[in-house]
């Protein structure tokens, strides 16, 4: 806090009585006397005690490591089902949110006090405000628009809940910018997405650019762009990264501020701004193997996919066939049944196909076998009849016999889809054939997938964080 090492920022919030404010370790203010200041693990823990966020280094824009916070993986699941509004409702819901995880209320309660200090409650109520707050500070979006792409169910509930909190409504809030913050038009919006030291901003994008669907992504020059659909609606956005302030910058083009909630959460997963990355690597550094690849690439991160279903149609499409290959075939399927997009960028054209359209479609018609379409109707078919089925919940095991009882859908492909589209930090691809090479040329011997389930087991709770290392580093090697 002394020294404002932003190393420590998203780690810990610090309250200080004196001022009834909570801070970022990085604040530019003035910094408070020890005696005068309470610290908390969230900022959910110092908004739950009764402290209001700083208008100077604004909270909201903190590096979001409660994501991976501790070791406990139903807190993360149940972060994960927090974003997507899981408790956007009143307290009442808690025990129905608490069965999701497979847990009680009691226990689910524990949890979050144990590694965020607050209630699942808190944690989803200060969500939802710095939100709001990041918009008032970030756009020119009217107050009406601001209170729905928060989440908020009324323009009153809103209000009361700034007034609650500064004491004033928030549009004196916004009054305090600056005025050269550029002008909303045609629903495009600049949002900013912190990450902790350090990023290797480099490595992702190049992952992104290897499987980015023609017409539907591009990620060059620096930046990575993508079409957009959501609730019949289309849109496209633009990230680029700002390494001075420690932040992606996110300019989304969107019709309905309603999205800009899960926009911007799909965003944090694709990019894993929420990985607390030097936990990470001190834990699988442990292995010499590991401490010679996290010093090459110290802030490696593995990527999330855009969408459940988009990624695991990319991952029945993969099978036995190169990346490349995987990327063409996405590609022909997006240009054959994706819904056209009027966008800015002439390499964006197609928004993905949804479910309900390849759960009937003749998808041989790409160029794929017989076997591999049907197992791809089915897939369609299971993410139409459950909007859930992409969405973590149960542990990594339900989830990965979950999709393996779908035809078609292996090991591999369930391994794949539980790293990159439910984020499952533990989930490994011990099939895979990249890895397999990786890892024997890294032990000096041939190994089997068993060989490589055992010795990954010290590698637990980070596995998919070894095998993004693994597949980074075989790709950096000369062929």
């Amino acid at each position: 806090m002394q020294t404002r090492d932003p190393r420590f920022d998203g780690r810990f919030f610090m309250g200080v009585r004196t001022t009834g404010i909570y801070c970022r370790p990085i604040c530019p203010a003035k910094t408070p006397k020890p005696n005068n200041c309470s610290f908390y693990q969230s900022a959910s823990a110092a908004q739950a005690a009764g402290f209001r966020p700083c208008l100077l280094c604004r909270p909201e824009i903190a590096p979001d490591l409660a994501a991976s916070r501790g070791t406990s993986n139903t807190v993360i699941r149940a972060l994960d089902l927090l974003a997507e509004g899981g408790l956007d409702g009143d307290g009442s819901c808690v025990e129905t949110f608490a069965s999701r995880l497979g847990i009680g209320e009691r226990q689910l309660r524990r949890l979050f006090l144990q590694h965020l200090g607050a209630s699942p409650v808190a944690v989803a109520q200060t969500r939802r405000f710095l939100f709001a707050k990041q918009l008032l500070h970030d756009t020119r979006l009217p107050m009406t628009e601001v209170a729905m792409a928060a989440g908020y169910g009324s323009i009153r509930r809103f209000n009361a809940t700034f007034q609650k909190l500064y004491g004033r409504p928030p549009r004196e809030l916004r009054r305090t910018q600056k005025e050269d913050l550029p002008a909303t038009s045609h629903g495009a919006v600049t949002l900013r997405i912190g990450y902790s030291l350090p990023y290797d901003w480099d490595s992702i994008l190049k992952f992104l650019a290897a499987r980015a669907i023609p017409g539907v992504e591009v990620a060059e020059h620096a930046s990575y762009r993508r079409t957009v659909q959501h609730e019949g609606l289309q849109g496209m956005l633009h990230v680029t990264q700002d390494p001075v302030r420690r932040q992606l910058i996110v300019h989304v083009q969107f019709p309905c501020v309603r999205a800009l909630s899960d926009i911007v959460r799909r965003v944090r997963r694709v990019f894993d701004t929420g990985a607390d990355i030097e936990i990470i690597g001190r834990h699988l550094a442990a292995n010499p193997i590991f401490a010679r690849l996290v010093a090459l690439r110290p802030g490696l991160r593995t990527p999330g996919g855009w969408d459940g279903f988009e990624l695991g149609v990319r991952a029945i499409l993969g099978q036995q066939v190169t990346v490349q290959g995987a990327r063409l075939l996405a590609g022909r399927l997006a240009a054959k049944f994706g819904e056209p997009v009027l966008t800015s960028h002439p390499q964006l054209s197609r928004a993905f196909p949804t479910a309900e359209k390849l759960a009937e479609a003749d998808l041989a018609t790409i160029g794929i076998p017989r076997s591999r379409a049907a197992a791809l109707n089915s897939l369609a078919t299971a993410a139409a009849s459950d909007p859930g089925f992409f969405t973590r919940g149960g542990s990594l095991d339900e989830a990965v016999t979950r999709f393996r009882a779908l035809p078609g859908v292996g090991e591999w492909t369930a391994q794949y889809i539980a790293l990159r589209a439910l984020r499952e930090p533990d989930a490994f691809p011990a099939s895979d054939l990249v890895l397999l090479h990786s890892a024997s040329r890294e032990f000096g011997r041939s190994l089997s997938p068993s060989e490589l389930l055992r010795l990954a087991e010290p590698w637990r709770p980070w596995r998919a964080y070894a095998a993004q290392h693994l597949w980074s580093n075989y790709a950096s090697l000369p062929n």
